[in-house]
């Protein structure tokens, strides 16, 4: 175990101050998110190194789609989460107790370190409840000239979120839907804490965000016209990506129809310029220019049409895009 950060010692208690959900923890217990224990009177990390799950993966798997297209990163998990989503993808390991290796900052950065690789995802399982490892990683990682990348549901208080966004380079966060009611009945979260991330790391790095639309919970066109204007306002070039939600974990309601899909993507498009579909079969994953529409990336055949000035060859539009396009 390492010693953890962002606590407060409170008479035989402390009180954790890396998430909004600030936890009184007595003595010889976790938090909600299992990780981080109260021994002795001082908050311990109990997965420190802790790696669940690794592979090499596209980046646009993170999704990551205005990223350096058609680049690898190493992606890293852990175990624990500070939040209890019905329909968690990865339950195995962020709400049970999964077979770990060690894997310290430098072996992540070495491993990283390979031909076709940008840098390290943090991923899988909630990167925030890793905090202190992934401070360290990213920092050796930074140095090393790789890119840091978190895929996280934004729910960190933003302390300790200044403290890591200078090695961060992208961030994919999780909006799981614009109610509050939501949040709190499915997730065990909070909407305004996790608006506060997406605001502060949009200007700190590059931002994608992801919603799961769930039938009839999350899905409502209203809802999603307000999340998509919110977003623009912020930068109307930010990436937005609709998962089509399948029953998992808790949740058994059916798979979202691909009509309700079409209608929130119809829906943002009226205020975003990049809107995605993922979970779906088709060309959901292409890049358009939103100026005249042509595709100018195609992502089911690995093909770029831009000009290596990263400009629509149709009309000329400038596509935002960080970073080398390598299809």
């Amino acid at each position: 175990m390492r010693e953890a950060m962002y606590y407060k010692i409170e008479d035989d208690k402390v009180s954790c101050n890396l998430c909004p959900k600030e936890c009184t923890i007595a003595e010889g217990r976790t938090g909600f998110c299992r990780v981080r224990e109260n021994v002795g009177g001082k908050l311990y990390t109990k997965n420190y190194a802790a790696c669940s799950s690794y592979a090499l993966d596209p980046i646009e798997k993170k999704p990551l789609y205005h990223f350096y297209p058609g680049s690898y990163i190493l992606s890293l998990g852990t175990w624990g989460c500070n939040f209890a989503c019905k329909f968690c993808q990865n339950w195995e390991i962020a709400q049970a107790d999964p077979d770990v290796i060690e894997l310290l900052p430098e072996q992540a950065v070495k491993q990283a370190q390979g031909k076709r690789n940008i840098g390290i995802a943090f991923t899988y399982s909630e990167p925030s409840v890793w905090y202190e490892y992934i401070l360290d990683t990213a920092k050796a990682a930074y140095q090393a000239g790789l890119k840091n990348v978190l895929v996280t549901n934004g729910f960190i208080n933003q302390a300790p979120l200044a403290e890591l966004l200078p090695y961060i380079d992208a961030m994919n966060i999780d909006v799981k839907a614009f109610n509050n009611e939501y949040y709190q009945k499915i997730c065990a979260g909070r909407l305004d804490a996790v608006k506060k991330t997406v605001e502060q790391a949009v200007k700190a790095c590059h931002v994608e965000i992801t919603t799961l639309l769930v039938p009839g919970l999350n899905d409502n066109r209203n809802e999603i016209a307000e999340m998509a204007k919110w977003l623009a306002d912020l930068n109307i070039d930010i990436p937005l990506h609709f998962s089509r939600y399948f029953p998992n974990y808790k949740m058994q309601e059916p798979p979202t129809s691909l009509e309700t899909m079409r209608l929130a993507y119809e829906t943002a498009r009226t205020h975003l310029n990049y809107v995605y579909l993922g979970n779906v079969s088709g060309n959901g994953s292409n890049t358009h220019c939103p100026q005249c529409g042509t595709v100018v990336i195609d992502r089911m055949h690995e093909q770029s049409l831009l000009t290596p000035d990263k400009q629509c060859r149709v009309c000329g539009a400038v596509i935002s895009i960080v970073g080398a396009v390598r299809y």
